[in-house]
């Protein structure tokens, strides 16, 4: 089983935020190895997306299903592999001002597990370009908003333990990325909309 959590603070409204992530079509085209998506009903779904895991190349189609929707809070989601022995589910999280949780204490990963993920980075970087936010300060702002993109894939089949072995580092990769690119593109836009209003004024 691979699992990873990664979370990012914005000065962003949590309103703004949700409006965004609880509508799959806005940010779809900015996961990792996105190739595309049909929506079935309100709860379900079907994503095909392209991942380049070491010397394999796959393009894997999952079914989705949400589970959960709290309105400005969380939407969590299971996931099914049509093409490929997978099951998985995740979640988008939001929190604000007093609610951000301070950062959690883990485990710090050992050196193998960061020198493959800082390759994939370095890779997912030359391949893709750099995400919209490269770098990530904390919110300068009195009320930030956190937002946490946790997601767990396990793989079936006699090659699960190898896939399992290599879609770990590249899992973080993805989930730091999407988290970064969806701040990324709201902050740009916010930034946009101030520019605006300035040269009206």
């Amino acid at each position: 089983m691979a699992e990873t959590e990664y979370s990012t603070t914005t000065a962003l409204a949590i309103d703004d935020i949700w409006e965004f992530v609880s509508d799959m079509d806005l940010w779809g085209h900015l996961l990792t190895g996105y190739q595309k998506h049909e929506k079935h009903s309100e709860a379900d779904s079907v994503w095909t997306l392209k991942g380049d895991l070491g010397a394999m190349q796959r393009t894997v189609t999952f079914e989705v299903h949400i589970s959960e929707w709290s309105a400005a809070e969380c939407v969590r989601f299971d996931l099914r592999g049509v093409n490929e022995q997978l099951t998985g589910e995740g979640e988008f999280r939001l929190s604000a001002g007093a609610d951000v949780p301070a950062e959690p204490a883990t485990a710090a990963p050992g050196w193998l597990s960061r020198a493959v993920a800082a390759v994939l980075r370095l890779f997912h970087r030359w391949m893709h370009g750099a995400a919209a936010r490269s770098a990530i300060p904390n919110a300068s702002g009195n009320n930030p908003t956190r937002l946490t993109f946790r997601l767990r894939i396990e793989p079936g089949g006699p090659m699960a333990p190898m896939i399992n072995a290599m879609l770990k580092p590249a899992l973080s990769v993805a989930a730091e990325d999407l988290a970064n690119r969806i701040i990324g593109h709201l902050e740009s836009v916010a930034d946009r909309s101030t520019e605006s209003a300035a040269q009206r004024s």
